[in-house]
């Protein structure tokens, strides 16, 4: 004789009138309380829009969190593939003598190509435009306007990105001193080596004993982009990585100066 099925009692003691295809869940409790929240999201539980409705948070939710990885990416292939490409025709074109003539060219030109910056140490090659606004900055670097133009006297002082749109600084800090770096320009070629920090400044090495050139200051110190009695350069970015709290800093002074293609022709021409 095969028994008949018999209507068994829901494993949670309710009445067993449960929709079909929903499961009965408790709503979130508190202190053995039924809180709002609790309340809120059982209700959207058992209707089919409020399914609709969370599963429609989480998807954003999802696309959200990946958009967040995803933008350093993008604005790294959007600046390498197009602004620097598109830099590169135009600073080739740029047909000057003179210091007069190159400064003439730039003024009030924010985003026009400047200069290609080049740091052997940590393999870093860029065109850096004039300005240093967020837009000029896209291209991943920029001159301060009111700083003398590389291999001049005084303090030429370039800002970079270190996370994002190219990130061209994002090694700064792993500069020792007396490295090499280049400014490659329309009116000649300049070879600057990395120094200490100013007096002042704290100083940081690896574990080895081996200096850095990096040194760390406030987002407001512009101590460190005034005039200098020798020619020198000041880079500066962002610190620590994704954070603009505070602003990393690498000093150089000028070592030599060439003709004009002088860095292509010699140093970065393939053996």
């Amino acid at each position: 004789m095969i028994d008949e099925p018999r209507d068994e009692e829901p494993p949670d003691g309710g009445a067993g009138d449960e929709p079909s295809g929903f499961a009965m869940r408790d709503p979130v409790e508190h202190d053995g309380r039924v809180t709002f929240l609790g309340f809120l999201l059982d209700a959207f539980r058992r209707r089919r829009m409020g399914q609709f409705v969370l599963n429609g948070l989480v998807v954003t939710l999802f696309l959200s969190g990946a958009g967040m990885f995803a933008y350093p990416f993008f604005t790294d292939v959007y600046t390498e593939q197009f602004l620097q490409r598109g830099l590169e025709d135009r600073f080739e074109t740029i047909e000057v003598q003179t210091f007069e003539e190159w400064e003439a060219s730039i003024t009030g030109e924010s985003g026009t190509p400047l200069t290609k910056i080049a740091i052997p140490a940590i393999d870093i090659e860029t065109l850096v435009v004039e300005g240093t606004s967020p837009a000029a900055l896209r291209a991943g670097a920029g001159h301060y306007p009111n700083t003398p133009l590389p291999g001049q006297n005084g303090n030429v002082a370039i800002a970079g990105h270190r996370t994002t749109y190219g990130r061209p600084f994002n090694r700064l800090d792993e500069i020792p001193v007396g490295s090499e770096i280049w400014l490659v320009t329309p009116v000649g070629d300049y070879l600057y080596r990395t120094t200490s920090a100013p007096a002042g400044y704290q100083q940081e090495e690896r574990p080895g004993g081996e200096l850095l050139s990096g040194f760390v200051t406030t987002p407001k110190d512009w101590r460190i982009i005034e005039p200098t009695s020798v020619s020198s350069l000041t880079l500066t970015t962002c610190h620590p990585k994704g954070s603009a709290s505070e602003r990393l800093i690498v000093r150089a002074e000028l070592a030599e100066s060439f003709p004009a293609g002088y860095y292509d022709r010699t140093v970065a021409a393939p053996a």
